[in-house]
């Protein structure tokens, strides 16, 4: 769904910028908290180097800050055709009775009934193709998938981060608990369990939606015009007690990630109102879009033009967040998935 009649019409070059290579983060700070926070005010055009354990300093007893619990399910599996040819399938998310979404390469060589043998333990069948290059494949295995695939499978990094992790649970955030996301909603890496236990302390509500990030989300703008991008649909659920906590809201609502702003903003029925339910959001939101739910954001430093820094200069502003990710690179923050943070009152 796109903005409606406020819509701008903008180049999609308005969103390049130079992110030199060696500042896309390739591992996890340690402690997740200690990642840098840039901090952007919106009514001064003022702009802060904090970090992120720094965050309570910013939020105050009413507010409402909402996470996106949705958990990385998907897998990475390389594996050979009958012929020898090397396969690789990567496992989106479950969908019953052994079967998966999945993409899968090279894709023009595994048409329907391919298999691929991916250890003694476990072969794959190419059942069946969806749109977008989407495949539904089956595991043909006597062990249980939550079992198997921690010891065949990888975690899909993004393929900007080179380094393999060592510990998985490092692409999850803290508290994801709800099964079925292509990458994870990296602006809630930062959070520790103590973080968030001080948070709580000083009077913030903390509550969860789920959206399951897919990998369309961070495929880059192909078109001349930012409206023109098409967006891919994406599942969320709001329950009824989050909607009813949101709702009553006597402070800020703070999305944690552009995939909060996008379930909080789909849901929207009025001003601080969304309506409890599960559905499919194509929300597409550019600069000209009036926010009716979000007062403030967390987010990590977005690849040039993708959907997510467009959303950024929706709720910011273009050119103040340009210029704050001019200051980014001077000041060697660390990038995308791994990297640091912004936050934006």
């Amino acid at each position: 769904m796109a903005n409606g009649a406020d819509t701008l019409t903008m180049d999609a070059s308005l969103f390049d910028y130079t992110l030199p290579e060696e500042l896309i983060a390739q591992e996890p700070i340690e402690p997740r908290d200690h990642s840098r926070l840039m901090v952007l005010h919106r009514d001064t055009q003022a702009i802060e180097h904090r970090r992120f354990y720094n965050l309570p300093e910013y939020l105050r007893a009413g507010d409402v800050l909402v996470l996106n619990d949705t958990r990385v399910s998907a897998w990475r599996l390389v594996g050979r055709k009958p012929t020898g040819g090397r396969a690789e399938v990567l496992l989106l998310h479950p969908l019953a009775d052994g079967r998966w979404h999945a993409l899968v390469k090279p894709g023009r060589r595994l048409p329907e009934g391919s298999r691929v043998w991916v250890s003694d333990a476990l072969e794959v069948v190419v059942e069946g193709r969806l749109e977008g290059g989407l495949r539904v494949v089956r595991l043909v295995s006597d062990e249980p998938p939550e079992q198997l695939l921690p010891r065949l499978g990888q975690v899909p990094l993004p393929p900007y981060i080179h380094k393999q992790l060592t510990d998985p649970e490092r692409y999850q955030t803290v508290y994801a608990h709800q099964p079925g996301s292509a990458a994870a909603p990296t602006a809630g890496l930062h959070f520790t369990p103590a973080l968030l236990e001080q948070l709580r302390a000083q009077g913030v509500q903390i509550v969860s939606i789920t959206l399951h990030v897919s990998l369309d989300t961070f495929r880059p703008l192909k078109t001349a015009q930012v409206e023109q991008h098409k967006m891919h649909g994406e599942w969320y659920t709001i329950t009824p007690e989050v909607a009813a906590a949101i709702n009553a809201a006597q402070g800020r609502i703070v999305a944690v990630g552009t995939t909060s702003v996008r379930t909080l903003e789909s849901a929207a029925v009025g001003r601080h109102r969304v309506q409890a339910g599960s559905a499919e959001t194509r929300l597409y939101i550019t600069p000209g879009y009036e926010f009716k739910v979000v007062d403030a954001l967390i987010t990590n430093f977005h690849m040039p033009r993708t959907t997510m820094l467009v959303l950024v200069s929706a709720f910011a502003g273009h050119e103040f967040v340009m210029r704050a990710y001019q200051e980014a690179v001077r000041e060697r923050y660390r990038f995308l998935s791994f990297g640091d943070a912004m936050l934006i009152l």
